[in-house]
């Protein structure tokens, strides 16, 4: 009978405490890609930088608004979750990673899951894999919820909308505070790299989300494509939180909010942990375009979709998933 190990091996980041020099499996190379693939970019020159947002400013929602346009994320400040909660988070985290490989293999990740340990759940898509390993659950800290929230409601509101009136789903279930969305917590570990600039930590990727926040814990290594400008690294800001815009809000939004492609990149003098938050609706919650931002003249840009048949499709064709959605 196999080992878990052996069940799980395909799935398994390397030991990255025993590796000196990096592995060819883990050597990334650009020719072979078309000349238009963002993983051809370099990181921009000129000085440009994700908007950082104070969501206690009365002018908050128009900047969220342009933000979600233009950038597809932001960052966040005076956002309301303490710094000490942070800081834990950063300890556990790097508690966590610091455990044996055995140990750690106890909480193995299934082929088909999303919650335990192992490789980034994107990479059966490259020929590579990627510098990071990570730790899956379901649930968040409540104060991310209430965050998290907080800011669906201003990006809505930037639009002229509300969760009450506009987004059923939204809506508290059988009088409770429960609603059909469902919140999943990422770790992330990225150890330091032999030969960074061969490696990649997180590849290009959006997230299937309707929001995600990102801790970056003050480690810089996020970088996010803009169009005209190629990669941009986000700088980290002590206590902000970046929020990415994900594929589901793009679609209810109607294409007005767009997704961000983002990747993580490694280095080679510290270890860089994430936390990442994901809110997106259960399985059986049907996503489409609101219909206040329907008319002759905007008409629907994406069909009707589950969101366990927008996961499946994303599984299978991956940054194509949101074409092969639209009308």
């Amino acid at each position: 009978m196999e080992t878990q190990t052996q069940a799980f091996n395909h799935l398994l980041p390397l030991d990255f405490d025993n590796v000196s020099t990096l592995p060819d499996s883990y050597a990334w190379s650009t020719t072979n890609l078309p000349s238009d693939d963002p993983c051809n970019c370099m990181i921009n020159d000129r000085k440009a930088s994700l908007p950082v947002i104070d969501i206690g400013e009365p002018n908050a929602y128009d900047l969220v608004r342009h933000a979600c346009e233009k950038w597809g994320a932001f960052q966040v400040i005076n956002h309301g979750v303490p710094l000490s909660l942070f800081r834990e988070i950063e300890f556990q985290t790097r508690q966590l990673f610091s455990l044996s490989t055995d140990q750690k293999l106890l909480v193995a990740r299934p082929p088909s899951g999303v919650i335990g340990y192992g490789s980034a759940r994107i990479s059966p898509f490259y020929p590579k894999l990627m510098w990071t390993e990570g730790f899956g659950m379901m649930g968040s800290p409540v104060e991310m919820k209430t965050l998290c929230d907080k800011i669906v409601r201003i990006m809505l509101g930037s639009l002229g909308l509300t969760y009450e009136d506009d987004i059923k789903w939204f809506q508290p279930l059988n009088g409770s505070d429960q609603t059909q969305c469902m919140f999943h917590f990422q770790l992330n570990s990225y150890p330091v790299c032999p030969d960074p600039d061969r490696a990649m930590g997180l590849a290009p990727h959006t997230d299937s989300s309707l929001i995600t926040l990102l801790n970056q814990c003050n480690i810089n290594g996020l970088q996010v494509y803009q169009d005209g400008a190629g990669w941009v690294s986000v700088e980290s800001v002590e206590g902000a939180l970046v929020v990415n815009v994900g594929d589901m809000m793009q679609v209810i939004s109607n294409g007005k909010f767009k997704s961000v492609l983002h990747r993580a990149v490694v280095n080679s003098t510290c270890h860089r942990v994430s936390t990442a938050f994901f809110l997106m609706p259960q399985s059986d919650v049907e996503v489409s375009p609101l219909k206040k931002l329907i008319d002759s003249s905007h008409p629907p840009l994406y069909r009707t979709v589950t969101g366990k048949e927008y996961f499946q499709l994303k599984y299978k064709v991956f940054n194509k998933a949101l074409e092969s959605i639209r009308l």
